[in-house]
């Protein structure tokens, strides 16, 4: 049996030491990507809550501000003693402060902010930068899906609660009751 250049099963040595190096570069590689989406989730709230507190400042709506300002401090400090309570281990192992994602209950605040008091124009970008944000957390291997779905209802919650309308010849109001619930909606001419 002749080997020549191809060695074994017609591979060259070359191409052995290209799939050898490619197989221990994979987990690298992955740890990369996480850190990537990590980043990425970092600017996408950082812009988010740049936007709720810029949009109220640019049209001198302090009022605006002050809430949105309040939702997210809420937001971060119910997400802050749940971390403390609950201690799930996260995806990538590093801590055990995984439940529920703070990055994400940040931006469903902000998002919740923009929509509620300057409406849908505004939220339906927002809401979108939002999502992203929950996508890339569980992307990053830093949360799991129930962590980031907790932290987009303790925003949108924190938003809801904390966010008076602008305009106020349109009001929403959610409602619940047992079995079921909705949405009333109330015009002003």
């Amino acid at each position: 049996m002749k080997h020549g250049l191809n060695g074994p099963r017609g591979m060259t040595r070359h191409a052995r030491y290209l799939i050898a190096t490619s197989a221990l570069l994979l987990p690298a590689t992955a740890q990369a990507r996480d850190r990537d989406w990590d980043r990425a989730s970092g600017i996408a709230r950082d812009v988010l809550v740049a936007a709720a507190l810029g949009v109220p400042a640019v049209q001198g709506d302090w009022r605006g501000d002050a809430m949105a300002a309040g939702s997210m401090a809420a937001a971060g400090a119910t997400t802050f003693v749940l971390k403390e309570l609950v201690h799930e281990r996260r995806p990538d192992r590093s801590d055990d402060r995984s439940f529920p994602s703070g990055h994400t209950s940040i931006s469903f605040a902000a998002a919740t902010t923009l929509e509620k008091r300057y409406g849908w124009q505004a939220g339906l970008p927002a809401y979108t930068v939002a999502t992203f944000v929950g996508a890339a957390r569980v992307a990053a291997s830093k949360h799991y899906v129930h962590d980031v779905l907790a932290g987009a209802g303790i925003g949108i919650a924190s938003g809801v609660l904390l966010t008076a309308s602008r305009d106020d010849r349109v009001r929403l109001t959610p409602w619940s009751a047992r079995g079921g619930g909705g949405v009333d909606v109330a015009f002003r001419f």
